[in-house]
């Protein structure tokens, strides 16, 4: 993979920051940061589009929404919300005004003048193609990982407004890297055979290579390049979020790429750990902003790293009751390792490539060959309320919740339990 650190720190100095890693921002040092940044750029007569992460990303939205309203209302012609859904569940409007912050007063009383969407990714005629990306050109993005053309399509509201505005917090991920910046455009509010890509681009990397990756990773690539066809103006305010609280590390107002690049810089010395070695087993005690495994995983996703060979993840999740309520296809194809998908590629090629991507990051490192089958670095487990025939006919280990001990894990010597599991990277020195 080529090291593109030096680009992304260029990119960085390019954008405003307040805070850095060592830092732990104040309310009042953010919303000034959030008022200057926002006063002093051209807002003025022009529409602009909040796009924003759904529950599964902790934040504190509210504040950070308040701020943006309270620097833009009155300027602006029209202020929007788009939550980037990418392709989870909608949320309901009972969610949506806890997670906005407006569920005492309405929306209209809390933030006047602004309206709230969901990305209807389910809908074909929520999309708008902006173009393709050549299959020379994903070639060459790729590392000739693939060579295939691919639609951009993106959500209809952004083309509508002057300007779009990503709003969100930036921590290490699967598929790219680190999150934040242009990934609220693709897949947060984008078309299937962008997401399908980028995802699949992904796998073949595998999520143990890729996540935490600092500087332009492939995939960061190619979804930087189906941004340049949006036509709006795109703007960021990102976030690092002190991980299981409300509290900032830093904010960064920019370009979405200058954003993004200045809050990864800090996302990766405050959001990775590091283990002198490995352990022999894992627990990740998943927070109910997870609601299926689907968005679960990324307990698994953190921890894969700093596990031995033959070792254990066990997703401990008792409030989960379903791997996912979307993609029932998952079901039909289980967890399996890249290899397995990509040594068969015949009798899986016309399954969504983001529901394979999904299942190589689960089920980790392994190998397969048609005499030996598939053989998996690691076992996964799952601790929930999924019934035990379809956790294993998905290809998972199971342990009821009644015969889970966790005070016994917890004393275990070989055992690491991770609480909040989900945001921090673990790797090892």
């Amino acid at each position: 993979m080529t090291d593109t650190r030096e680009l992304v720190t260029a990119q960085a100095l390019q954008a405003a920051r307040i805070g850095g890693p060592d830092s732990v921002l104040t309310t009042e040092e953010v919303r000034a940061f959030i008022l200057e940044s926002l006063g002093d750029t051209d807002f003025d007569g022009r529409s602009v589009c909040l796009v924003v992460p759904d529950g599964t990303r902790s934040c504190p939205l509210p504040f950070l929404l308040g701020c943006v309203h309270e620097a833009l209302v009155g300027r602006v012609s029209r202020l929007t919300v788009l939550i980037a859904l990418g392709t989870h569940v909608a949320m309901t409007e009972e969610a949506l005004a806890k997670h906005l912050g407006y569920q005492d007063d309405g929306l209209e009383a809390t933030y006047p003048g602004m309206t709230v969407l969901n990305h209807e990714w389910w809908k074909p005629e929520t999309f708008v193609s902006l173009g393709a990306i050549s299959a020379e050109r994903v070639s060459e993005l790729s590392g000739g990982l693939l060579s295939i053309s691919a639609d951009v399509a993106l959500n209809k509201v952004i083309v509508e407004h002057d300007v779009a505005l990503v709003v969100g917090p930036v921590f290490p991920h699967e598929v790219v890297g680190f999150s934040g910046g242009n990934k609220y455009f693709f897949p947060g509010i984008a078309g299937p055979e962008i997401i399908d890509l980028t995802h699949w681009v992904g796998a073949l990397i595998t999520s143990a290579e890729i996540i935490g990756t600092r500087g332009i990773t492939p995939v960061r690539a190619l979804i930087n390049e189906a941004a340049t066809m949006i036509p709006s103006e795109k703007l960021a305010l990102c976030v690092v979020a002190q991980s299981g609280t409300s509290s900032l590390h830093a904010a960064t107002f920019g370009s979405t790429e200058a954003a993004w690049a200045s809050a990864a810089e800090v996302s990766a010395q405050t959001h990775v750990r590091y283990l002198d070695a490995p352990v022999k087993r894992v627990v990740s005690l998943i927070p109910t902003k997870y609601d299926d495994i689907w968005t679960a995983a990324k307990g698994f996703y953190k921890l894969e790293p700093v596990v031995a060979d033959g070792g254990e993840v066990i997703i401990y999740a008792p409030h989960i009751s379903e791997i996912s309520v979307v993609h029932q296809e998952i079901y039909e194809i289980g967890y399996h390792c890249r290899d397995y998908f990509v040594k068969q590629w015949d009798k899986f090629k016309d399954m969504h490539w983001g529901v394979l991507a999904h299942s190589t990051h689960l089920r980790g490192a392994g190998t397969y060959d048609e005499v030996h089958g598939e053989r998996c670095r690691l076992t996964v487990t799952l601790v929930t309320a999924i019934p035990e025939e379809k956790v294993r006919r998905a290809n998972l280990g199971y342990i009821a919740p009644a015969d889970f001990d966790l005070a016994a894990y917890e004393a275990d010597p070989d055992t690491f339990v991770v609480p909040n599991a989900g945001e921090v990277l673990f790797r090892l020195h």
